[in-house]
């Protein structure tokens, strides 16, 4: 009786060591990353393109583009860690030699990591794409002011809210004094573009590079459609999804459209082929108009009434989305 007492209690300490439930060792949870983007205010970019177009057109070796380059030196200069114009001189295709400024604002100037926004800020010295009075300059409301407007409302919240990334916005000279589309002298890309092309081979920090570009060009008309276009998806794909993708992410399906937009040769494609940095080019593009972009392109009608706060929206909160979350 002794012995099978023993033996119970045996077996019941076992049972009960090899039943002992498991402790749990705790796993700490990272807290989810919130990604707080700025809003970006359509009403003040508006204003900057009126801003602009009220200083007339912004030909260079003017009045009025020396006007504009103080008033966008002083408005960077508020929200910039720095900015830089830099001036050289180009030669045009009626050789001509001119100076161009390109206007560098520099934010998280420490940061390695750095995202390359820039436009156009002169305007093209006659409307040769227009019907009449071709010889006359145009405001250059989408054509220029409205890429500038953006990037001047988005430098505003980089000043406000830091992104954990450097940027640099450049504001491109001399890109619309190429040769005239029409008459004995046809189109010849490289004589667009000069201040881009200034920058590229002389950039403001020596062997400048940032992990991508985007360039802003008539970004600012009334249902303006943005395609894909073919040397962004040449050089920056990926680039280029990630812009698209946020765009239509945030309900702006109906600007950035997943369509082939055909091969512009922009300031981007120097930006790609000289400065060696993978750059994509948001502008409008249109398959119904002779040009391939919108119909005031080069005429008398790209003025502020093509202007709509909406499509400045879309594009300027694209951007600071895919800012913001790098």
């Amino acid at each position: 009786m002794h012995f099978r007492f023993i033996t119970f209690i045996l077996l019941l300490f076992l049972f009960s060591c090899t039943h002992e439930p498991k402790k749990e060792t705790p796993v700490e949870t990272k807290p989810e990353r919130v990604i707080v983007v700025p809003t970006f205010n359509a009403d003040t970019a508006y204003a900057c393109v009126k801003d602009q177009v009220d200083f007339g057109p912004r030909i260079p070796l003017t009045k009025a583009h020396a006007d504009c380059e103080k008033y966008l030196t002083a408005q960077l200069s508020k929200y910039a860690d720095g900015v830089i114009v830099q001036k050289g001189i180009v030669t045009t295709f009626d050789e001509k030699k001119i100076e161009c400024k390109n206007i560098i604002a520099q934010f998280n100037p420490q940061q390695k990591r750095r995202v390359l926004l820039c436009a156009h800020w002169d305007t093209r010295p006659w409307s040769d794409s227009d019907t009449a009075r071709k010889n006359e300059p145009f405001d250059g409301a989408s054509d220029g002011a409205s890429g500038v407007a953006v990037l001047m409302e988005i430098a505003r919240h980089l000043k406000e809210s830091k992104p954990a990334i450097g940027i640099d916005i450049i504001m491109l000279d001399m890109e619309d004094y190429g040769q005239p589309n029409e008459g004995p002298m046809q189109r010849k890309e490289d004589t667009y573009a000069l201040g881009t092309q200034y920058w590229a081979k002389n950039p403001h920090v020596p062997n400048y590079y940032a992990e991508y570009g985007i360039l802003l060009d008539m970004v600012g008309a009334k249902s303006a459609t943005f395609l894909q276009e073919r040397y962004s998806m040449h050089y920056a794909a990926s680039v280029v999804t990630k812009v698209w993708n946020t765009a239509n992410q945030i309900g702006y399906s109906d600007y950035f459209l997943f369509r082939d937009g055909g091969y512009v040769t922009d300031d981007h494609y120097y930006i790609n082929t000289i400065a060696n940095i993978p750059c994509i080019d948001i502008i409008q593009q249109d398959s119904a108009t002779k040009s391939g972009f919108g119909s005031y392109h080069h005429t008398h009608a790209d003025n502020m009434s093509i202007i709509d706060a909406n499509t400045l929206k879309a594009v300027g909160q694209t951007l600071l989305q895919v800012i913001y979350s790098e």
